[in-house]
């Protein structure tokens, strides 16, 4: 039953599984694939290199701490933490939406309240988990929770605000969880800030066709996210845009031999019209959930070919 406001109570079992499913453990990888890519352009590599361990086998386990520890703060707890607090602001929109039916706060078994004070907590603990790690580790997850908190929560709400929607996504999955694999072993200093600028284009690029899988129910619901505002054939364009300057980037980086190996260049030129084809065939009239869903699974398959090619290159297994 759709009870909205009215949480009904609830063992604790029952708790804790309602707010696994609000940290959506399948989104987890949306964090958790820039952190591992900014892991790998701080360290140069594909896991922790055996050269790590000095002696052999000793100090494996202190190399691969602190990653460990990133990935448990850049998966369930900022994930729980901004979902949580989206959930509980979005929640009058989501009763009228048919993909939130099942939905702990839409069902009432949780309440507006509780789903306040676990993204609180969990944003906290978070926080203290991140400290232990680096300060910069500490503050670019502050920064990822920060974003997540306008993102959702009235009067700037940017998730109302067209364009800064898109860019909010964007900038913290495609920026901070960048950064946040780079400072989980290394300071800030030294990051390459143009691979940010990649990470950003396809982050938003990949994020605008979900808010045309909304179209509908955030229309009913006064919601002005860009698919709202542009349209849904709008917001595409954008997102190709985006996905297309995207991908010419990583050609002329390649190109300039800059981050990325110069031997990648033509990987990335043959690689390049497929993404732009790729993206446009299987987005540019996708409406439905399953259809979006599938088109975005499609292409970041296939984006990551030549990204594999470059990570091989990068750490110099090619």
């Amino acid at each position: 039953m759709r009870t909205g406001l009215h949480a009904v109570p609830a063992a604790a079992p029952r708790v804790l599984l309602d707010l696994w499913l609000i940290a959506r453990p399948a989104i987890w990888l949306v964090s958790l694939v820039p952190f591992y890519v900014g892991h790998l352009l701080a360290t140069r590599w594909l896991v922790v290199a055996q050269d790590a361990c000095v002696p052999p086998g000793g100090a494996c386990a202190a190399a691969a701490a602190p990653v460990l520890t990133g990935l448990v703060v850049w998966g369930p707890l900022v994930w729980l933490a901004v979902l949580a607090i989206n959930d509980a602001f979005d929640l009058d929109g989501d009763l009228r939406n048919p993909r939130k039916d099942g939905a702990p706060l839409v069902e009432g078994r949780l309440g507006m309240r509780g789903a306040l004070v676990a993204a609180h907590v969990t944003a906290a603990v978070a926080l203290a988990v991140a400290v232990t790690v680096r300060p910069a580790f500490a503050v670019v997850t502050l920064g990822f929770l920060a974003l997540g908190w306008l993102y959702s929560v009235p009067p700037v709400r940017l998730k109302d605000r067209p364009g800064f929607d898109v860019a909010a996504n964007a900038l913290g999955v495609g920026g901070f969880a960048l950064l946040a694999g780079w400072t989980v072993v290394r300071p800030i200093e030294g990051f390459p800030w143009i691979m940010a600028a990649e990470g950003v284009l396809v982050a938003a690029a990949l994020y605008i066709p979900t808010t045309i899988t909304d179209y509908r129910a955030d229309l009913a619901s006064g919601y002005r996210t860009i698919a709202v505002r542009l349209g849904p054939r709008g917001a595409y364009r954008i997102g190709l845009a985006a996905w297309t300057l995207s991908c010419v980037q990583a050609v002329a980086l390649a190109g300039f031999g800059h981050v990325f190996p110069h031997r990648a260049f033509w990987v990335q030129a043959l690689f390049a019209p497929v993404l732009v084809w790729v993206y446009h065939r299987l987005l540019g009239r996708a409406r439905e959930p399953g259809e979006v869903l599938h088109g975005i699974a499609v292409v970041s398959w296939v984006f990551l070919v030549p990204y594999l090619v470059f990570a091989l290159m990068y750490t110099g297994v090619l």
